[in-house]
């Protein structure tokens, strides 16, 4: 089985600098004006689960608290490598609704697009 979660975003380029270049996620594919749609397909961290990014003329929805993309990177060496990334590009860190994430020495972050960034230590 695989998986493939699609989320829109107002800003395509920006979205995707922040996901690659700041992330570290690596693109899989790309499509440019497909019936109106354009988007960016990654991998976490592979093709069998992906992330899409759809950017689409018209209004986008508005993300809540609970809009969250969870890394699970394994160390708090990674989330410290990462968030430091998204730091140093004028991305600090945030405090997340939810206080697990804070028991779980999870960083959180707001992407371009409002969405939450959840990097935690953990395995799941």
């Amino acid at each position: 089985m695989q998986i493939r979660v699609a989320r829109p975003t107002n800003d395509l380029a920006r979205a995707v600098e922040f996901y690659r270049d700041l992330v570290g996620l690596a693109v899989l594919s790309e499509f440019r004006d497909h019936d109106g749609f354009s988007g960016a397909i990654f991998g976490l961290p592979d093709a069998s689960r992906q992330l899409e990014l759809v950017s689409h003329r018209g209004a986008t929805p508005a993300p809540t608290s609970e809009d969250q993309l969870v890394l699970y990177l394994g160390s708090l060496a990674e989330v410290a490598t990462v968030a430091g990334r998204l730091a140093a590009a004028g991305f600090p860190p945030r405090e997340p609704a939810n206080p697990y994430w804070t028991r779980d020495a999870a960083q959180c972050f707001v992407d371009p697009d409002g969405y939450w960034l959840v990097l935690s230590p953990s395995y799941r």
